[in-house]
C-alpha cells in the first residue's frame, strides 16, 4: 500500500487522460449526447457544468472560464457540435485546456458547416485541445484551427478529416500573420485529407515562430497534390529552435520540385532540427523532402520511398560527409 508520498511530478493519466485533480483550477463538463451520468440530466448551457448537470457547448464553457486558474472542459464521449462560423467556438480564455473524452469515432466530434470561413480561432496562451475529431463539411473550408496570438498552444492526439472529395479543410492548422504564436506544439495528431480542393498544406505557418514542436503525427492523403507539401508550409519565415521529428506523411504526389512532400520554405536563416520522420510518395525521379533552400536545418535520418514494390526507404536528403 502506498499513498504516493512523492506526488506525481511528471502528471498522472487513466487512459490517456489528466486526472482533472491535478488541475487546480475549475473542471466544467459539456455532453450533448443521448448517453447520460448516472442520475444525470442532459446537456444544457442552463446546467452548472458539473459532471450529471453538463453544459451543451464548449464555447459556452469557455465563457465560464478564468484565465489563467487552469480551467479543464472535460468534453463527454459522443458530444457533437457543428463549427458553422469563426465565432461559434472561441478558444479566448488563457490557460483552459479542453479534453475529450472517449476513443475512434466515440470521442468528441466538431463538424464544419455552413462557411468555409468557419474555424475554430484560438487568441489565449497556453490553451490545449486533446483527443477532438474534426470534420470537414463545406467546400474548401481555409483551417479547422486558426491559431493567433497565442504563444504556448497545444492541439494533441485530435483527428482531422473531410466528408468528400469537395467537402474539407484547405489546412488543419494555421497561423496568422505578425503574431506571436511562439511554442506552439502539434502532438500526435492524425490527418487525414480526401478533399480534392486542397491547395496549401495539412500545417500552415503564417508568421516567425520559435519553438515550434511538430512531433509524432500521421498524414494519410489519398489525393494527389503535386509540389504541395503534404505537411508543413512556412514560406519565407524564419523559424527558430524549429522540431519536426517522428512524424509519418504517406502521398501519392509525383512531383515534389517546388512543394517538399515533408516541409516546404524559401526560408534561409533560422535553427532546428528535422529528424526520424518517414515519407512515403510516388516522386521516383527526384523527390524532395524538404525544400533545398532550408538550410539552416539539422536533419538526421528522415527516410523516403517512392517504389512501388517493397523496398525499405532509403536517407533523404542524402547523408553528408565532414568535408
Amino acid at each position: 500500500m502506498s499513498n504516493y508520498p512523492g506526488g506525481f511530478p511528471g502528471g498522472i493519466t487513466v487512459r490517456g487522460q489528466p486526472l482533472q485533480l491535478l488541475h487546480p483550477g475549475e473542471v466544467f463538463w459539456v455532453n450533448n449526447s443521448s448517453v447520460l451520468a448516472k442520475s444525470g440530466v442532459g446537456g444544457s448551457n442552463g446546467n452548472d457544468g458539473s459532471y450529471r448537470k453538463p453544459f451543451s457547448t464548449i464555447d459556452y464553457a469557455v465563457g465560464r472560464c478564468t484565465a489563467s486558474r487552469g480551467d479543464v472542459i472535460m468534453v463527454m464521449p459522443g458530444h457533437a457540435e457543428s463549427i458553422t462560423s469563426a465565432t461559434t467556438l472561441a478558444l479566448d480564455v488563457a490557460g483552459v485546456a479542453v479534453i475529450g473524452l472517449g476513443g475512434a469515432t466515440g470521442r468528441p466530434t466538431l463538424t464544419f458547416t455552413t462557411a468555409n470561413t468557419a474555424t475554430i480561432n484560438i487568441s489565449a496562451a497556453n490553451v490545449t485541445v486533446k483527443n477532438i475529431s474534426f470534420v470537414g463539411n463545406f467546400l474548401s473550408i481555409v483551417s479547422a484551427i486558426t491559431i493567433g496570438a497565442a504563444p504556448s498552444c497545444t492541439i494533441e492526439g485530435c483527428g482531422f478529416s473531410d466528408t468528400s472529395a469537395i467537402l474539407g479543410f484547405l489546412s488543419a492548422i494555421k497561423t496568422t500573420v505578425t503574431v506571436n504564436a511562439d511554442h506552439l506544439h502539434i502532438l500526435n495528431n492524425r490527418i487525414h485529407p480526401i478533399a480534392t480542393t486542397r491547395s496549401t498544406a495539412p500545417i500552415v505557418v503564417l508568421g516567425a515562430m520559435t519553438g515550434l514542436t511538430v512531433k509524432d503525427n500521421r498524414v494519410t492523403s489519398s489525393v494527389s497534390q503535386n509540389n504541395v507539401s503534404q505537411f508543413i508550409s512556412h514560406a519565407a519565415l524564419v523559424m527558430t529552435d524549429l522540431l519536426v521529428t517522428h512524424n509519418t506523411v504517406y502521398c501519392i504526389n509525383t512531383d515534389t520540385a517546388t512543394g517538399a512532400v515533408l516541409l516546404s520554405t524559401t526560408a534561409t536563416t533560422g535553427s532546428g532540427i528535422i529528424a526520424h520522420n518517414r515519407v512515403r510518395a510516388r516522386d521516383t525521379a527526384a523527390a524532395i523532402v524538404v525544400t533545398a533552400a532550408a538550410v539552416q536545418y539539422g536533419m538526421f535520418d528522415n527516410l523516403y520511398t517512392g517504389e512501388t514494390t517493397q523496398l525499405s526507404g532509403f536517407v533523404l536528403p542524402a547523408i553528408a560527409s565532414d568535408a
